[in-house]
C-alpha cells in the first residue's frame, strides 16, 4: 500500500498583515504534522492575503510575501519532514503571476503560477496578474534574495511553470481557485499523466447556495479522472465586501472523505485524510478509455524529488462520508455574523450601533449582531484562546474576567436605539424593544421630532414656505422631503450616538453604525440617499427581501429570539407618512412593485443579462406565463421597474459596504459595473416592447 496523510487548511488571513499570515500558516503547519499528514495545502495567496488589490502593484507586497516563506524555510524543524504548498505572488520576465510554492524539508522545490484567472463578478485577477499561458512548459525561475539560500539541492533558481512535482512513490499537482471551475481544468492533464495527489489553494467567497456546486466539482475533479483532491480556502473578511467561507475538504476517487466547516470564528482549521493512492490506480485502471487517453496525452514536466511522500507503516484509511451542508437560513446567520466579528475585531471599534425599526431588514441585521455574539462566546468557552482575547479587548475586559454569556456580551458591544417620529407606531416601538431584549442589547427608544421640526422649521424661515405631507394637501415633491429629512436625520444622530456613547459609558472607542438596506431596496433604489441606510457597513445589503423573510422564522427558532416571528408577520413600511384611518404607508404600495418580482428583476438584469426587450420576453412567454398576466400588464412591470432603477442608479455610488450574498447585487463599487446616468425614459427599448405588445393584442 502507498499510504499518506494529507491535509488542507481555512485560515483567516488579512491582506498586508504579514506577520499575522506569518502566524496563522505556521500554526497551520504544526497541526498539520500533529496530525501525522506529510503534505500540507494552504488558500491562494495566503502570505500576503487574497484582497491586497491594487497593492500588488506595489513591489513591496511581494517581497514581503517571499519573506514571509524564507522565514518558514527558516525554522528547520518546523519544516522537517513537511511538504508545504503555500500561495504567493512571483515576477518572473516582467510578468507577474498568482503562484502556489512547493516546499519539500524546508528547501523550495517548484513554483506553479495560475494558468486561468478570475475576473468575473467580485473578481478583478487580470489587473494585477497574469495568467500562464504557455501549457506544458517549465522556465528557470530566480529566488527572490529573502528565499535564494532555500532552493533545492542548494540552488538559487527552482523551475516555473507548468508541471508537476514527483517523489520516487508518487507525484502532486497543482490548481488554483478558478482552475477547478474552467473547463480545461488542470487537473484532467495531471491525472492523464499518472499524478495522484491535485491540491487547490483558493480564494472563495461565499454566496448563498454556492457551496453545493463548489462541492459537485471537488467532487468530479477527483471522480471523473481518479485521484486525491485537497481544497484550501482562505476563511474570513480580509479587508473588503466578501466573506470567504473556508469549508476546506478532501476527496478520493469522487467521495468526501473529510470536510472542514464552512462558517467560524477561528482563525486556523487544518483537516487531514489518510488516503491510500494504491486506490487512486485502482480506480484509473478500471476505465480503459481514461487508459487509452493517458497513454497518447502530451507529458507535462516534473521535477524530481528524492525522496518517498508516502509512508512504509500500515495506516488506517480514512473512509468516506456525507457532506455537510447549511440551509440559506442558517448560512444568514453564520456567513454575516463571522463577516461583522473580523471587521469589529480588526477595526478598533468597541461595538456595534444600530438604527432599530421593529421592521424586518433591521431587525435581520440586529439577529445577525446576535448571532455574532453567540459564534464568539461558544468559541471562547470552548477553548479558542485568540477568540477569548478578543472578546476581551473589544468589550475592554480585565484578563482575568470569565468570558460573558452572548447576552450578557451584546451588552456592552450592541447599541439598538428606535429613532421615533410622530409617524412611528406603538407596534414597531415595542417590536424593537421586544428583539432588543431578547438579545441582549442595550436598547435606547427616543424621540427625534424635536429635530426633524427645527430642521424644517429652518427651512420655513429661509423660504417662507411649509411643506406638506401628500395626505395633508401636499406635493409629491413636499411629501418626498418631508420623508427624506426624517431618515437623514435618522443618519446624523445614528453617528452623533455611536461616537459619544462609549464616552457618555465612560469606555474609549467609538462604534460602527450598521446599515439594514436588502439587496431588493438597494436594486429599485428604495432608499434616501445619505439616509441610515449611509453606515459604517452593512451585512444584509447583498440578501433578497425573500431570503430575510425566511432567516426571521428561522431566526426565531433557532437563535432563540422570538419576536423575529412578529416581525416577519407585520407589513414592510417606512414609517415616514403620518398614519391615517383610511392610510398606512407601506413599502410595496410606495414601489409600485413587490418584494418578490423585484428578486426577478434583478436576476433576469444580472445574472441572465437581459435587458428591457429580452426580459419582457422572458416574463412574458417563460417566467410569468402562467400568471395570467397580459402582454400590456407585463409590459408595464417591466418599465417601472427599469426606469426606477435608472434613475436611481446613482445611488449605488453610496452605497454602504455591504456582505456580498447574492448574485444580482447592484453594489456600483465592485461587482456592478454600469453607469449611474441614464436615459431613464429608454425610448428606443420601451419603444420595441410597446410593439411587441401591439403584436399580441393584434394576433
Amino acid at each position: 500500500m502507498r499510504v499518506v496523510a494529507v491535509a488542507c487548511c481555512a485560515l483567516n488571513q488579512w491582506a498586508l498583515d504579514f506577520d499575522g499570515n506569518y502566524a496563522r500558516i505556521r500554526e497551520s503547519i504544526l497541526r498539520a504534522k500533529r496530525l501525522g499528514a506529510r503534505y500540507r495545502v494552504g488558500p491562494e495567496l495566503e502570505t500576503c492575503g487574497y484582497g491586497c488589490e491594487d497593492h500588488f502593484h506595489e513591489r513591496d507586497t511581494e517581497t514581503h510575501a517571499w519573506e514571509v516563506i524564507a522565514k518558514l524555510c527558516e525554522e528547520k524543524e518546523l519544516m522537517r519532514g513537511a511538504v508545504v504548498d503555500v500561495g504567493a505572488p512571483a515576477t518572473t520576465r516582467g510578468a507577474r503571476y498568482n503562484c502556489r510554492v512547493i516546499i519539500v524539508d524546508g528547501a523550495i522545490a517548484f513554483v506553479r503560477p495560475k494558468r486561468a484567472l478570475a475576473d468575473d463578478g467580485n473578481y478583478r485577477e487580470s489587473r494585477w496578474f497574469t495568467a500562464w499561458t504557455r501549457a506544458n512548459e517549465v522556465e528557470e525561475f530566480t529566488l527572490p534574495e529573502s528565499c535564494a539560500r532555500f532552493g533545492m539541492d542548494g540552488k538559487t533558481s527552482v523551475a516555473f511553470g507548468d508541471g508537476a512535482v514527483v517523489f520516487d512513490d508518487a507525484g502532486l499537482g497543482c490548481e488554483t481557485c478558478e482552475e477547478l471551475w474552467t473547463p480545461d481544468a488542470p487537473h484532467i492533464a495531471l491525472a492523464l499523466n499518472g499524478i495522484e495527489i491535485v491540491s487547490n489553494g483558493s480564494g472563495s467567497h461565499h454566496q448563498l447556495r454556492k457551496l453545493d456546486a463548489r462541492m459537485n466539482l471537488i467532487k468530479s475533479a477527483s471522480g471523473k479522472a481518479g485521484g486525491v483532491y485537497l481544497y484550501s480556502n482562505q476563511r474570513g473578511c480580509d479587508g473588503g465586501r466578501l466573506y470567504y467561507d473556508g469549508c476546506a475538504c478532501i476527496a478520493v476517487n469522487g467521495e468526501i472523505v473529510a470536510q472542514g466547516k464552512q462558517f467560524d470564528v477561528s482563525d486556523v482549521e487544518v483537516v487531514a485524510a489518510t488516503v491510500d493512492l494504491d486506490e487512486v490506480q485502482s480506480h484509473r485502471g478500471a476505465f480503459q478509455s481514461m487508459s487509452v487517453q493517458a497513454a497518447s496525452v502530451k507529458r507535462i514536466p516534473t521535477v524530481r524529488v528524492s525522496g518517498k511522500l508516502c509512508v512504509s507503516e500500515n495506516l488506517k484509511v480514512t473512509p468516506k462520508r456525507a457532506i455537510s451542508f447549511h440551509a440559506p437560513e442558517e448560512e444568514i446567520a453564520l456567513g454575516p455574523a463571522c463577516w461583522l466579528w473580523d471587521y469589529l475585531r480588526r477595526s478598533g471599534a468597541s461595538g456595534y450601533f444600530l438604527p432599530l425599526s421593529g421592521g424586518a431588514d433591521s431587525a435581520s441585521t440586529a439577529a445577525i449582531v446576535g448571532s455574532m455574539c453567540q459564534l464568539v462566546t461558544r468559541a471562547a468557552s470552548a477553548g479558542d484562546a485568540i477568540v477569548a482575547d478578543d472578546i476581551r479587548r473589544v468589550a475592554q475586559l480585565a484578563s482575568d474576567v470569565p468570558i460573558p454569556s452572548a447576552e450578557e456580551l451584546a451588552k456592552m458591544i450592541f447599541t439598538t436605539v428606535y429613532l421615533g417620529t410622530d409617524n412611528s407606531s406603538a407596534e414597531t416601538r415595542a417590536r424593537a424593544a421586544a428583539l432588543a431584549n431578547d438579545i441582549g442589547a442595550s436598547h435606547l427608544s427616543v424621540a427625534i421630532d424635536v429635530v426633524v421640526t427645527a430642521v424644517v422649521t429652518f427651512f420655513t424661515t429661509v423660504t417662507g414656505k411649509t411643506p406638506k405631507f401628500k395626505v395633508d394637501g401636499g406635493s409629491n415633491a413636499e411629501n418626498l422631503a418631508l420623508q427624506n429629512i426624517q431618515a437623514r436625520v435618522r443618519m446624523v444622530l445614528s453617528f452623533l450616538f455611536a461616537q459619544l456613547l462609549p464616552w457618555v459609558r465612560g469606555k474609549s472607542g467609538f462604534l460602527l453604525v450598521l446599515g439594514s438596506a436588502n439587496v431588493d431596496e438597494g436594486l429599485r433604489g428604495y432608499m434616501t440617499k445619505y439616509d441610515c441606510s449611509s453606515a459604517d457597513v452593512n451585512p444584509i445589503g447583498g440578501i433578497s427581501k425573500a431570503d430575510l423573510r425566511s432567516f426571521l422564522r428561522w431566526g426565531a427558532m433557532n437563535l432563540g429570539y422570538p419576536t423575529l416571528a412578529e416581525v416577519e408577520k407585520a407589513p414592510p413600511t417606512a414609517e415616514l407618512e403620518p398614519i391615517r384611518d383610511d392610510y398606512v404607508q407601506t413599502d410595496e404600495e410606495d414601489m409600485g412593485m413587490s418584494y418578490d418580482d423585484l428578486g426577478v428583476y434583478g436576476r433576469l438584469r444580472k445574472i441572465a443579462r437581459l435587458g428591457p426587450v429580452a426580459m419582457f420576453k422572458r416574463l412574458y412567454t417563460v417566467e410569468w406565463a402562467d400568471r395570467g398576466l397580459s402582454a400590456s400588464e407585463i409590459a408595464e412591470k417591466v418599465k417601472k421597474f427599469f426606469f426606477f432603477y435608472s434613475c436611481n442608479r446613482h445611488k449605488m455610488t453610496t452605497l454602504t459596504p455591504s456582505y456580498h450574498a447574492e448574485n444580482y447585487s447592484p453594489d456600483d463599487n465592485r461587482f456592478d459595473q454600469r453607469q449611474f446616468l441614464y436615459n431613464v425614459r429608454w425610448p428606443w427599448q420601451f419603444r420595441k416592447i410597446d410593439e411587441i405588445v401591439e403584436r399580441e393584442k393584434s394576433s
